[in-house]
């Protein structure tokens, strides 16, 4: 019943704001456990991604500014959100992540841990990376486009064409030993390129150089360059 009624409320809202096209729909896995990662420009993000997901419960991160909100706050929670302070290592928030995930739940989050303002995507944090490394679970990367296009096309009565993209889900690089934090920001930016490579190239924003989406792009095993980025820091 819960998740019928998200369902439904994402599918109005988008049928009122504009349209949506749909890529790679069956890359999606029937069920969890996995990791869904997403670029992050706007609160209309979940909504295309969410309707096209498995009706069953998914997990999330949510900044911890909306848990007190009046309405969103119990709202979200319901939903599944888990609420996380993004400017410090939130343990408590990270513990229950791995706990949903163990029990076999779908998680979602935006590996850069706050909204882009500047239309593209800026660097990202560690936390999917560590997700990822802690419950050796598949990852899924989705790219959305165009939702930061909305509020400025209300304004001028337009609808705003929605695009998302289902990439395959893989797995981070084996080392044989526990990563550590230099490999947690490799696994990062190997994270980041895959949601890169659902995007037009104006979204790659802090990525749009790196060898190894080039690499990725071209079909080649981006991971060696993923350390070599790292390394070169």
């Amino acid at each position: 019943m819960l998740m019928t009624i998200m369902r439904g409320i994402c599918r109005f809202l988008l049928f009122v704001l504009g349209t949506v096209k749909v890529t790679g729909r069956e890359n999606i896995p029937p069920a969890g456990p996995y990791i869904l990662v997403t670029n992050h420009m706007s609160v209309t993000d979940a909504p295309p991604i969410f309707v096209c997901l498995p009706p069953i419960r998914l997990r999330f991160f949510a900044g911890e500014k909306w848990e007190k909100h009046p309405i969103f706050g119990p709202l979200m929670r319901w939903a599944g959100a888990i609420y996380i302070n993004r400017y410090a290592a939130d343990r408590k928030a990270l513990k229950e992540a791995l706990q949903a995930i163990e029990a076999g739940e779908i998680f979602g989050l935006a590996p850069e841990g706050t909204r882009s303002k500047v239309g593209a995507l800026i660097e990202a944090r560690e936390g999917a990376a560590y997700l990822a490394s802690r419950t050796n679970v598949p990852i899924m990367p989705v790219g959305v486009v165009n939702t930061n296009q909305w509020a400025g096309n209300i304004k001028r009565l337009r609808r705003t064409h929605f695009e998302c993209h289902f990439g395959r889900p893989f797995m981070l690089p084996d080392l044989g030993r526990r990563p550590k934090g230099a490999d947690l920001e490799a696994y990062t930016h190997y994270i980041m390129i895959q949601i890169a490579a659902l995007l037009p190239d104006r979204y790659h924003g802090f990525y749009k150089d790196s060898p190894a989406l080039a690499a990725l792009l071209r079909g080649e095993d981006p991971w060696p360059y993923c350390q070599q980025v790292v390394a070169d820091r």
